[in-house]
């Protein structure tokens, strides 16, 4: 008798990877401004890819940005190298006709213009992370709406995902006809290689133990968390790193002893990787320290562009004239309105960004349009700030506040502080002569020499010169200017020091002839000490022959004392 055994189906399930490691999905696709439409549905969505090899599932994983997180996703299986829209419930319907859709509850509403957005797993790991900004688009026309950001390569996930990051170097505005791909393969798909390395951008602190390392991309988690990958002087270790999710591209350092008030330390990285291995380079140290408020003739506004050229915007330049470190994001610009009250008031930074003696900070509303218009030596010295105080051409205030709302600098300035002999002042700066000299003294600014480009944003001005202390009465240097606007020698300062209070002063230019051409002073009531300047015009704003010139001083005083002073000095010009 034959036995019949049963048929047995071996069913072959494949295998769904539930533990995800960095990247595995990512955010591949955003539509954060729907409108205008273009064909696609007047909704917000994103789009993720699966970028590995096994199908992923997706119950319980979360949308988040700064402000929360959606509700959990359904049981949906992620095949290899597709795709999948999520979205609110009530745009799951029109979303669906354009791919696979899934629906969750709170969907984050997307900024237009910035936003920290960031895909979580079931186990609450974050899986992909980006800050976008509208600069990504690299379009003028699709940042206003209707167009999706579509990240370029996929396989590079951590290039570009931060606004440091060269503005989204891997993503970029949909070419589709339709406004975006949801569901499919980005429009804008292509290899974008990634071989720059990870730079420590700077750091700041929480605490005088606790610091915050910042880079300019997302970094290894365990590279970074390694503590003897860094090193810091002044007689510190560290002793204990963490990398921070969900960017991963800042790192917590405690030190095992507190840091010192006006102290500034420098930290060095090493061994810390990207993504995608590679390796950081030069770009690994920075400085950190404690800051506190500064105080008036501490941090003083060094550089003003009120009138800039066509199509440029303003400027203005801060110095740190002070032995302290201030953070950027506690100070703030101003201006006065009509009636005199301080206005506009807008902080330098939105995130800590520290100022250490000596350091000169600009702020204007466009970094790449001032780096087209002026020299910029130090790029990371520019803080950019969306719709700053606005400062007229003829006049107006620009007003430095520290973190208390206290005024620490103030300058009123005025057109005509500008070089007589310049036809045309658009686009040239008012720079300070002497950060010492009180900021309202209109002879302490001068326009920017040409030979500078008529700017100097974040290095030290043109026209800079310090005030020597001293030992004579009356004293003019140099005994050589040449009044020519190109940053060296540009006026003659005349110095005077008195022993008492009271004195009245008169100065008159003569030339070699003996003829006067410049009344510059006229019975000015005198401090115990100050100074003058001469630009080598005469008293209707002619330039003056080159030549020896005599400036003659008088000083008298009611109680009948009274000074004379010549002293010479030669006007010169570049043939």
């Amino acid at each position: 008798m034959k036995t019949i055994l049963p048929l047995l189906l071996l069913v072959v399930c494949p295998v769904v990877t539930i533990a995800q490691n960095r990247y595995d999905v990512v955010i591949d696709e955003i539509m954060a401004d729907p409108s205008p439409q273009i064909s696609l549905p007047n909704n917000e969505w994103i789009e993720l890819k699966n970028t590995t090899t096994a199908p992923i599932n997706l119950l319980n994983w979360r949308i988040a940005d700064a402000s929360g997180q959606s509700g959990p996703m359904p049981n949906f299986i992620l095949q290899p190298d597709s795709f999948v829209i999520v979205c609110t419930g009530s745009a799951a319907t029109a979303m669906a006709a354009w791919g696979t859709t899934i629906a969750v509850t709170s969907f984050p509403s997307l900024d237009n213009d910035g936003e920290l957005l960031f895909l979580k797993a079931a186990n609450g790991k974050t899986i992909h992370a980006i800050h976008y900004s509208a600069g990504w688009y690299k379009n003028e026309v699709k940042k206003e709406g209707g167009w999706t950001l579509e990240m370029t390569d996929t396989k590079n996930p951590c290039t570009g995902g931060l606004p440091a990051r060269q503005a989204g170097s891997n993503w970029k505005a949909s070419t589709s006809t339709a406004g975006g791909t949801p569901g499919r393969k980005n429009s804008t798909d292509a290899i974008n290689t990634d071989d720059a390395p990870p730079q420590l951008k700077n750091a700041y602190t929480l605490d005088n133990t606790t610091i915050i390392l910042v880079y300019d991309e997302p970094v290894d988690s365990s590279a970074a968390a390694t503590v003897t990958n860094y090193t810091i002087d002044g007689g510190l270790t560290i002793a204990q790193a963490t990398t921070i999710p969900p960017l991963f591209n800042q790192v917590q350092l405690k030190t095992a002893a507190p840091l010192t008030a006006n102290t500034v330390y420098n930290i060095t990285a090493t061994n810390i990787t990207d993504c995608k291995g590679n390796s950081i380079a030069s770009a690994n140290s920075t400085r950190v320290g404690l800051p506190v408020d500064p105080v008036a003739g501490e941090w003083i506004i060094n550089e003003i562009l009120f009138n800039p050229r066509s199509n440029a915007f303003d400027y203005t330049e801060f110095y740190n004239n002070s032995n302290k470190i201030f953070d950027a994001s506690k100070l703030y610009i101003a201006n006065r309105n009509s009636s005199g009250v301080i206005s506009s008031v807008k902080a330098l930074s939105t995130v800590p960004f520290y100022i250490f003696p000596g350091d000169y900070i600009v702020e204007t509303e466009d970094a790449a349009s001032l780096s087209v218009q002026y020299l910029v030596k130090y790029p990371e010295q520019v803080l950019v700030i969306t719709a700053p105080p606005s400062f007229p051409d003829e006049e107006g205030t620009v007003v430095a506040l520290n973190f208390q709302g206290i005024v620490v600098d103030e300058v009123a300035y005025k057109d005509d502080w500008h070089f007589k002999l310049i036809d045309n002042a658009e686009g040239v700066s008012l720079e300070r002569i002497d950060p010492a000299v009180p900021s309202q003294e209109g002879a302490n600014w001068h326009s920017a020499a040409s030979t500078a480009g008529y700017g100097t944003p974040t290095y030290k001005n043109s026209q800079y010169k310090r005030t020597e202390p001293i030992t004579a009465t009356i004293q003019t240097s140099p005994k050589v200017f040449s009044p020519d606007n190109d940053g060296r020698d540009d006026i003659a300062t005349i110095q005077y020091a008195v022993t008492e209070p009271g004195f009245i002063a008169s100065i008159t230019i003569f030339d070699a002839a003996g003829r006067p051409v410049r009344y510059l002073v006229r019975n000015a009531t005198l401090g115990l000490n100050g100074y003058w300047h001469w630009d080598g015009l005469d008293d209707k704003g002619n330039k003056l022959p080159v030549g020896s010139y005599i400036i003659f001083t008088e000083i008298f005083n009611l109680q009948g004392k009274k000074e004379q002073f010549k002293s010479i000095v030669v006007l010169a010009r570049k043939l």
